[in-house]
This record gives C-alpha cells, sequence and structure tokens, in this order.
C-alpha cells in the first residue's frame, strides 16, 4: 500500500510536458495559476512547474525577499506592456512593406510599359516531382502544333520507366500527327541503344535524330514558346521557362550544336576512322589533352570507366604510346585531331 502511495505522489508531482505558445494564446493551467496569484498576491514557486509560460512571459517574478516565492505583476501593467510590443511589431510589418513597395515601384512602372494585354503566366516557373513535371509537359505538347527541340543525355533514357517511354512515345505521335517536327540530340553513346532505336521505328512523321560526343543536359523547347529544364541532379525539379530571351538562347544553342551533329535516323553516318583511330577514340584523345581523368572523361562521354579506360589502352597502342605522358605529346603531333568537316 505504502508503495501505491509513493507511486501517486511521483505521478501528482511530475511535471507534465508543457507546449510552447506565445502570451496572447495563455494555457488554461497558466491562466488559472496567474488569476490565483493575482488573488492571492503570490504563490509558492513549486506550483508554476506546471506552467512555465508565466515566468518565461514575464506575468510571474521572483520575489526579492524570498526567491521560493512568485508575485503577479500587476494585470493593467502586463496589458501595456505586452500591447507595446505588439504595436512595435506592426510598426515594424509595416516598415518593411514600405520597403517592399520601394523596391517594386520602378518594377511596377517598367510593367505598366508593357504593351498588349497582360499574361498571368509566369516567365519562369520552379516544378516539383516527376507527376508534376510530366502534367506541365503533357500540357504544354497539347497545345503544340510546329516543332520540339530535345537534348537527351545519355543519363536520361537509362531511368525511364517502360511505361513513361510508351507515355512519351504517344505524345510525341499526337504532335507528329498535327504536322509538327521533331528533333533530337543525343551523346554517341546512344546511338546504338535498343531503345532509342526501337523509338524511332514506332514513330511516322517528322523525326531527325544527331548525336554527339557530349551534349548539354536535358532541354525541351516546345514551339519555341516553353522550354523545360532539369533544376536538380536527380531531376526531381525542373524549370519550366517562357522568357522570350532564354527561349531564344536555348534555340539558338540548340541550332549549333545540331550543325556540329552527326546524322542518326533516318539516314545514319559513320565517321571515318583516318590512321586507324575511331571517332570514340578522337574524342577521348581530346579530353585526354586537355588533362581530364579518367573519371572525367568517362562521365563527359556517357561510358563507364572501364570502357573508357579500354579506348585509351587501345588509342595507346595505335599511337605507339608508351606512357601517359608520351600519349599526350603523340596525339598532338598524330593530326587525329584537326579539324574534321561535319555534316550540316
Amino acid at each position: 500500500m505504502t508503495s501505491e502511495v509513493q507511486d501517486q505522489e511521483r505521478r501528482r508531482v511530475a511535471p507534465v510536458p508543457h507546449a510552447e505558445h506565445g502570451v496572447e494564446d495563455l494555457c488554461a493551467a497558466g491562466a488559472q495559476l496567474y488569476e490565483r496569484a493575482v488573488r492571492e498576491g503570490r504563490i509558492p514557486a513549486r506550483d508554476a512547474v506546471s506552467a512555465p509560460c508565466l515566468v518565461d512571459t514575464g506575468l510571474l517574478h521572483p520575489t526579492v525577499s524570498d526567491l521560493a516565492w512568485l508575485e503577479p505583476v500587476a494585470p493593467a501593467v502586463a496589458l501595456r506592456r505586452l500591447l507595446r510590443v505588439s504595436e512595435d511589431r506592426i510598426a515594424d510589418e509595416r516598415r518593411r512593406g514600405e520597403r517592399l513597395a520601394e523596391a517594386f515601384e520602378p518594377l511596377l512602372r517598367i510593367g505598366e510599359r508593357r504593351t498588349g494585354p497582360p499574361d498571368d503566366t509566369p516567365a519562369l516557373r520552379l516544378l516539383s516531382g516527376l507527376e508534376r513535371i510530366n502534367a506541365a509537359l503533357n500540357h504544354a505538347l497539347a497545345d503544340a502544333s510546329s516543332e520540339l527541340l530535345a537534348i537527351q543525355p545519355h543519363t536520361s533514357h537509362t531511368r525511364i520507366s517502360p511505361e513513361r517511354r510508351a507515355a512519351a512515345l504517344a505524345r510525341d505521335q499526337v504532335l507528329l500527327g498535327r504536322g509538327g517536327r521533331i528533333r533530337t540530340l543525343y551523346q554517341h553513346t546512344l546511338r546504338h541503344a535498343p531503345s532509342v532505336l526501337a523509338r524511332y521505328e514506332q514513330l511516322a512523321g517528322d523525326v531527325e535524330a544527331r548525336t554527339l560526343d557530349e551534349v548539354t543536359q536535358r532541354l525541351l523547347v516546345i514551339d519555341r514558346k516553353v522550354a523545360f529544364v532539369p533544376a536538380s541532379t536527380d531531376n526531381s525539379l525542373a524549370l519550366e521557362v517562357r522568357q522570350p530571351a532564354l527561349l531564344s538562347f536555348f534555340v539558338t544553342t540548340f541550332d549549333r550544336l545540331w550543325r556540329l551533329a552527326t546524322p542518326m535516323y533516318p539516314e545514319a553516318v559513320q565517321h571515318p576512322s583516318p590512321k586507324g583511330v575511331t571517332h570514340r577514340q578522337r574524342a577521348i584523345a581530346a579530353l585526354l589533352v586537355e588533362g581530364h581523368t579518367d573519371a572525367d572523361i568517362a562521365d563527359r562521354l556517357g561510358l563507364n570507366v572501364r570502357t573508357a579506360r579500354v579506348h585509351i589502352v587501345k588509342l595507346a597502342a595505335t599511337l605507339g604510346s608508351e606512357s601517359r605522358a608520351q600519349l599526350g605529346y603523340l596525339i598532338g603531333q598524330s593530326g587525329i585531331l584537326d579539324r574534321e568537316e561535319r555534316p550540316g
């Protein structure tokens, strides 16, 4: 029986976790304790353990003569002090609003000078999550009738599920059915990829594809009115771009890369192999001369490191190199990096 009494006593005196709150949202325990302190003039400090908010907010303070007791601040004094704090906060927010108005005032004048009806569509919009990104892309393509320009790095195809690949194929076919065209740039590593080749065998319409040793990150430009670019390394974020200057930049960049690229579809073009050096080995040679590591070369050309090293060994054997330093010298002397004729 004594043990049960002790347990009850421990439960009675054990402090109950107290949620943080502002003084304007005084908890029930705090309100009752403050009312009691005002009525009685003071309360034992131990009674405030269940409502530490009263001491934290200054509604109760220790008595000067005995720290074991707490005295209340007069309600009228407490109210005036708290109202002053609230008024200071409101004044700060007003000043912040005035600063915002001053900062945006010249921008508003620029907006007023714009001609034509205002457009509610933002020039830049951050999209989060594959579902939202695909929904925005589908919406843009649903209104498209002219063209789709796409840059697809090697990583973008290795992570696409069969379901998403089928949905993208159907979506592109709708654009082609409206008389639009699709031009796509890939890396050379995807030149013979079964999934890529199968895609073009299923599409009917004005479709072209070319390849480069290196391409930019993924880019989609639809009707030269809207573009989509990744905003995170895992492609969970994307940026929807409708700003005319940026769109013009994207299209110009694409066109210049397109002119440098090698046709892949509908008519594939094979690179010549002067001096017994393949096109892939020439691309690796150019990066070796620039001082890149094997891992950097593999990443930039869409290869795994082991494959890149196999190409480096073959290149060294072809040029008769016995060391990495000598290989760089022999590459420069061989002329294999001389500017080659590119298809238009």
